[in-house]
């Protein structure tokens, strides 16, 4: 649901992560690029609606500004990354969390 929603507003290198047994706060990463700080923001605000209308989910909390080319929203078992394509390379959590099952890679 969430990747598809990050499909529909046009994310791109879209990584989803099985972390459950690299990690006890999370089971899934959802890593995605943005192209511009408009579209982070959009990006977003598409994952926190589609959440809350589909699953009756609230992000227990989310960091960064799209500005700053990362933004993270966490619902619990899934956090979300939002990138810039520099910051993601920056922060290269692929490279971190690279035991971690990769469930689903789009480009």
């Amino acid at each position: 649901m969430l990747v598809d929603t990050l499909i529909d507003k046009k994310g791109s290198s879209i990584l989803l992560l099985d972390i459950r047994e690299q990690a006890v706060f999370s089971d899934y990463f959802i890593l995605c690029n943005g192209d511009s700080d408009r579209q982070i923001r959009a990006l977003t605000e598409a994952i926190i609606e589609a959440a809350r209308e589909k699953a009756g989910l609230r992000p227990r909390g989310s960091e960064g500004e799209a500005e700053s080319g990362w933004v993270l929203v966490d619902f619990g078992s899934i956090i979300i990354h939002l990138f810039s394509r520099d910051r993601r390379d920056y922060y290269n959590l692929e490279e971190l969390w690279s035991e971690a099952h990769v469930v689903l890679r789009m480009q």
